[in-house]
């Protein structure tokens, strides 16, 4: 009888070692190295080759390569639709990640009773971690009761293949790829090497077959999702979902898109009847903001095609210690850096016995440089114990030399403020090329910082 092979793999990245270590070379997690079993080969179920038949693709030239452009399929909501860039696209492999209790499945089983009842799909939706009666206590609650939508309760992937080849789904949903498991691999679920050959087995029935995948990962404490970093490769789509466990808001962004944009976020509302889309996500961010309160400014940003309106929250305060201290929530640490010392160089701001603190109200994260005026603007505005005005926006980039330049999508900023009611938006100088202002509202270009300050603290 053959000697069983045995090996230590890395649950964190996939890395392979023939005896065990205490720190991983290729992560540097400690205490990560498990042992597993050498896989054997790995064997289907006779239904398999029907959705899994072996093909043989022959080397042509690129030209003669018919191309055309997917149709997408509406998912049913709006913000799911901006975030995936137009919709579902048929043989997609999508990964959603989020923490437990955050709503993944509630969104997913939403989605996929839109899709069979409103566009008359076959939708099956694979279940490991629930049973089937709960599923449909779930389903009673959303109202998502549909004779085409298929509930499976399994985590063996042989049983899974042989009920697509009953069903012949237009949408898979499997929730969630650490409970399902291939047969032909000796390693636990959720394992490295399952997560690696159930999601290769997924991938080719999305490819071959033209099934749009959803598939549920975990993720870890630090937030990241469970299991080897290539996961993540070989899915076309991951999708973050986001929120506090105290807060009924949710964020669905997109960290990786092969058919869309990484920049759009879709913002949701847990309501009893699961998740409301937020149509004006501007409105929601500057409701609770503060009138007359030093620190506080608004700042006009780009989430992908949406202009979104939230506020800064700046607190400059004496410090006790030899080193200040640097706080930013929100926002890029480093970006925080700089722009005090743009405030400490250019303007005369000594704030070097000063801690500072930045927040973006909402737990939005701002990423593009546009923010930078309203950081200096919020920073300066606790310093010296000047509130700003409350009809204001700001926005523009800032140099090192202290120069506020210029920045995109101006009219669609600006409009964003006239319609909820702001009167005047500061906005970089060479912003106002080629472009006339709207009505209704006061635009006051700027050239430096200290220009900027003078008008947003006068």
């Amino acid at each position: 009888m053959a000697k069983s092979k045995t090996k230590f793999v890395c649950q964190e990245c996939g890395t392979e070692s023939p005896k065990w270590l205490g720190k991983c070379p290729g992560c540097g997690q400690w205490n990560t190295f498990v042992e597993e079993r050498e896989p054997q080969e790995v064997k289907t179920a006779g239904v398999a080759s029907v959705w899994l038949p072996s093909t043989k693709e022959k080397p042509r030239p690129i030209t003669e390569i018919v191309g055309k452009e997917e149709t997408r399929i509406d998912a049913g909501s709006n913000e799911l639709n901006r975030v995936l860039g137009g919709g579902l696209v048929p043989g997609s492999l999508i990964l959603v990640g989020g923490d437990p209790g955050i709503g993944k499945s509630t969104l997913l089983l939403q989605t996929s009773h839109y899709l069979a009842a409103k566009k008359s799909l076959r939708v099956l939706y694979v279940t490991g971690e629930e049973s089937a009666r709960q599923i449909k206590m779930r389903a009673d609650r959303l109202g998502a009761e549909a004779p085409t939508l298929y509930v499976l309760c399994e985590t063996n992937t042989d049983h899974i293949f042989e009920a697509l080849d009953e069903v012949r789904p237009d949408i898979l949903v499997v929730d969630s790829i650490q409970t399902v498991y291939q047969p032909g691999v000796t390693s636990a679920p959720g394992s490295v090497s399952q997560v690696r050959e159930c999601t290769g087995l997924f991938m080719r029935i999305a490819k071959q077959r033209g099934v749009a995948t959803l598939l549920v990962g975990h993720v870890t404490k630090e937030g990241a999702i469970a299991g080897p970093r290539l996961l993540e490769h070989m899915v076309d789509t991951v999708l973050y979902f986001e929120g506090e466990r105290h807060n009924t808001y949710r964020m669905l962004r997109a960290v990786k898109n092969r058919f869309g944009s990484t920049n759009e976020i879709g913002i949701f509302e847990m309501i009893e009847n699961g998740l409301a889309e937020v149509k004006n996500p501007s409105e929601l961010f500057l409701s609770e903001r503060p009138v007359g309160a030093a620190g506080s400014t608004v700042v006009a940003s780009m989430e992908g095609t949406r202009p979104v309106l939230v506020e800064l929250q700046a607190l400059v305060a004496s410090t006790n210690f030899p080193s200040p201290r640097r706080m930013a929530t929100g926002v890029d640490y480093n970006r925080l850096n700089l722009i005090i010392a743009v405030l400490e160089k250019r303007i005369g701001m000594h704030m070097q016995t000063q801690d500072a603190y930045l927040n973006v109200a909402g737990g939005v994260r701002l990423d593009e440089p546009a923010a930078d005026l309203g950081i200096a603007v919020a920073l300066a505005s606790s310093f010296r114990e000047k509130p700003t005005r409350p009809e204001d926006v700001v926005f523009g980039e800032i140099g090192l030399t202290g120069e506020v330049r210029g920045v995109s999508k101006v009219d669609q900023r600006v409009n964003e403020a006239l319609k909820l009611g702001f009167s005047r938006v500061i906005l970089p100088d060479k912003s106002l090329k080629q472009w006339i202002p709207p009505k209704g509202i006061e635009v006051v270009p700027v050239r430096t910082v200290q220009e900027a300050l003078h008008w947003a603290l006068s």
